[in-house]
């Protein structure tokens, strides 16, 4: 879409913006990405980010644009910019991040970043984070930019107060889990990847990721409706549960996809079998209201470190693995 010129048409994007948010309904997680999405669109930044302040740590926990490669990336309050932002309750601008004294130039070069807006988020009154977006060229935003961005910041915080309004810790907890099947969110499965890779290349372990990708859901959803096909999916989650471990990830990462982070895997053929069993398990037979259901799912792996250190490329090694199958799949029948 164009980017709105006019403050006019920018607030008429962002009333559109509430409408769609009331579609994604208690999905903090959802809201969160949904909003950093339009936000980048409305102010015509390169990326945008939602922080949420966990400890002494910020950390993303929605990314659009070039910034979504970060997703789960940690960085420490005490000199970020949006760290201070916390502090202080205050949008900040930084216009030139080479300059700047109060940005962490180390992970601004890592994401790409030269000037970016950071405006606080509020929930019950308490700083938890901020919504941030970035361009890779200095001096890229001015004061209707600032607007937009603060008008775009407190859509989130409508959403975190319709979510929960109690504790921090239960805003957090809502913010990385989905809410359908109670798995772990995209958010967070980025998180836990990253700490898991961190923390093998340490001890020189390895660690395994799996991609699944459900088979059969739309023939669920057209012939018995949707809530049939949301219970088919918490079956599956369920299901995927029950395979893994207490140290594995387990995560929804959106629409009929999941991912498992596997740790402390011997090797190749350790990664397989978990994969196998996870895909006998979600193809056993499940009914529905008496009717017998078909589920399957398509599944890919990456091993650390043979098939890559970086997130990036395992996560595109599973990727590619578990779309090869389905196609394999398909063809077959």
């Amino acid at each position: 879409m164009a980017f709105p010129k006019g403050r006019n048409e920018r607030l008429l994007e962002v009333i559109r913006t509430q409408t769609e948010i009331a579609k994604v309904g208690l999905d903090l997680g959802g809201v969160m990405s949904l909003v950093a999405s339009r936000a980048q669109e409305l102010t015509g930044a390169s990326g945008a980010v939602v922080e949420l302040a966990e400890g002494e740590e910020m950390v993303y926990r929605a990314a659009s644009g070039v910034a979504a490669k970060q997703l789960g990336l940690r960085l420490r309050r005490d000199g970020s910019l949006s760290g201070l932002c916390v502090k202080t309750g205050q949008t900040m601008v930084s216009e030139d991040t080479a300059v700047d004294p109060r940005v962490d130039r180390a992970a601004c070069e890592r994401v790409g970043l030269r000037s970016m807006v950071v405006a606080p988020l509020r929930h019950n009154d308490n700083l938890v984070g901020v919504l941030k977006v970035l361009s890779g060229e200095a001096h890229a935003f001015g004061p209707e930019d600032v607007e937009t961005l603060q008008l775009m910041s407190e859509l989130i915080a409508a959403a975190m107060y319709h979510a929960t309004q109690y504790e921090a810790s239960e805003l957090f907890h809502q913010a990385t889990h989905d809410p359908l099947t109670g798995l772990p969110n995209r958010a967070l499965f980025y998180d836990r990847l990253r700490h898991g890779l961190a923390r093998a290349g340490r001890s020189a372990e390895r660690l395994g990721i799996l991609f699944l990708d459900m088979d059969g859901l739309k023939p669920i959803n057209d012939h018995f409706g949707h809530k049939a096909g949301d219970a088919a999916l918490r079956q599956v989650a369920a299901r995927l549960r029950k395979e893994s471990r207490q140290s594995d990830t387990v995560a929804r990462l959106g629409g009929d996809e999941f991912g498992v982070v596997l740790t402390q895997v011997a090797d190749r053929a350790g990664v397989a079998t978990h994969a196998e069993r996870m895909a006998e398990s979600i193809a056993a037979p499940f009914e529905l209201e008496g009717q017998p259901i078909k589920l399957g799912a398509s599944v890919g792996s990456a091993l650390f470190p043979e098939d890559g250190c970086e997130v990036e490329v395992l996560v595109d090694k599973a990727d590619q693995a578990m779309y090869r199958e389905k196609r394999g799949r398909e063809r077959r029948e």
